[in-house]
């Protein structure tokens, strides 16, 4: 008797584990996700199975069992599932390369050389921020996911552009949440500073060690715009960082302009940027901190014609709120004080946590309590290279307004 071998095959596809490991919400917690929005919250998972661990690509399902999409897994995190597609498609080598050329093709319409390449959720890469200076590549993994493939999409990189150093700036306090080490390493080629042109006026960036991915790209369109309300003024930019709000007022020819940054190292770098441009006669820098020295211009009655204020983020999260309202309401307040009447006011919050109406509400409020009048002339978000999903509030943390006061 012939004998007759049967056998099971089962095909592994490494990108594509995700097969039998499933995320199942519970009832009715789809229909933000039906919506548009990315992001799917530990306390709405009905069940998991297959056992995926962190970073691991999963099926997330209604609680009827409809397919919602694939997406990365992280069990330590509050965001428990990140949404990379709503097909079930291959994850792999091409998947990223045809998102990344999607988002280089959109913001090369924009800007040349340098600009944020990938806006994580935005570009529909959650998790992920990439920053492009000239020849040059920064990124942030912030996402247990994107963590993990952080190899291969430096090989996606480096078929597109050809980068000559791409550098993790990996010390993110979101890195922490998804339980992430905070790190900063070259990871391919050589990295060293460059110089970046931002209409007209240049920027000598250290990858290495500037702020974020090495300078703030988002508010590029609002510098460009302060330069209209400063002429013949003089100026005062509170946490001047590296000095981008600062050089434009001397661009948009200002009288005299007047720095202030807490840290040393951005001072410095304010007074090499200033040197490079060739405009250190006008401006002048100085280490200080923004609460203390408005505090000391009331008290010598000192007045500006225009004040900038851009602040780091006074709160991570929600629990921070009202500390974080009360110290907007003392810069704005002590601010407005020392403006002339009509004077300018040019302010932003990185702060997602506080919203457009309750940022407008503070200024407004630090204005009544003094007995001033004031105006909103022009609000603004992010540069066009930090785009805005509608379905996802959660990308749309900048705001910019420049107020006048009587």
């Amino acid at each position: 008797m012939e004998m007759m071998s049967f056998f099971i095959i089962i095909t592994c596809d490494w990108n594509n584990t995700y097969l039998k490991k499933t995320v199942t919400l519970k009832k009715n917690e789809e229909s933000r996700i039906l919506k548009g929005h990315l992001w799917a919250f530990s306390n709405e998972v009905k069940t998991i199975s297959g056992d995926p661990e962190p970073g691991d690509l999963v099926e997330l399902r209604s609680n009827s069992d409809k397919f919602l999409g694939l997406g990365f897994f992280n069990p330590h995190s509050l965001i428990a599932v990140r949404l990379l597609t709503r097909d079930n498609e291959e994850i792999g080598f091409d998947f990223f390369r045809k998102r990344i050329e999607t988002a280089r093709t959109l913001r090369e319409k924009i800007y040349r050389d340098t600009y944020r390449l990938v806006h994580g959720e935005s570009d529909f890469l959650p998790g992920l921020i990439i920053d492009k200076y000239n020849n040059f590549l920064a990124i942030q993994t912030l996402a247990a996911g994107m963590d993990r493939r952080l190899t291969l999409i430096c090989d996606v990189l480096e078929s597109i552009f050809h980068p000559t150093g791409i550098i993790e700036r990996n010390e993110s306090h979101l890195r922490l949440l998804e339980g992430l080490e905070q790190k900063k390493s070259v990871i391919r080629g050589t990295i060293e500073p460059t110089v970046i042109d931002e209409y007209g006026i240049r920027y000598r960036v250290n990858l290495q060690e500037g702020q974020k991915t090495g300078f703030f790209l988002d508010q590029r369109e609002n510098r460009r715009i302060f330069r209209r309300y400063v002429r013949d003024g003089k100026v005062l930019d509170c946490f001047c960082n590296e000095g981008g709000f600062a050089l434009n007022a001397v661009h948009g020819g200002a009288g005299a302009v007047m720095g202030i940054d807490i840290s040393d190292h951005a001072i410095k770098c304010a007074r090499e940027n200033a040197e490079l441009n060739k405009m250190i006669s006008v401006v002048h820098f100085t280490t200080k901190d923004a609460f203390e020295f408005l505090r000391e211009c009331i008290s010598k009655n000192e007045k500006y014609d225009t004040i900038n204020l851009d602040p780091p983020s006074f709160t991570k999260s929600k629990k921070n709120v009202m500390e974080a309202k009360r110290a907007y309401k003392e810069i704005h307040t002590n601010a407005i004080k020392i403006l002339k009447d009509g004077g300018i006011l040019s302010t932003s919050s990185c702060s997602y946590n506080i919203t457009e109406e309750t940022f407008i509400e503070i200024i407004n409020e630090s204005a009544n309590h003094l007995g001033r009048k004031i105006s909103i002339l022009e609000w603004h978000g992010a540069a066009p290279d930090h785009p805005v999903l509608p379905s996802m509030p959660e990308t749309k943390y900048l705001k910019y307004g420049i107020f006048c006061l009587e």
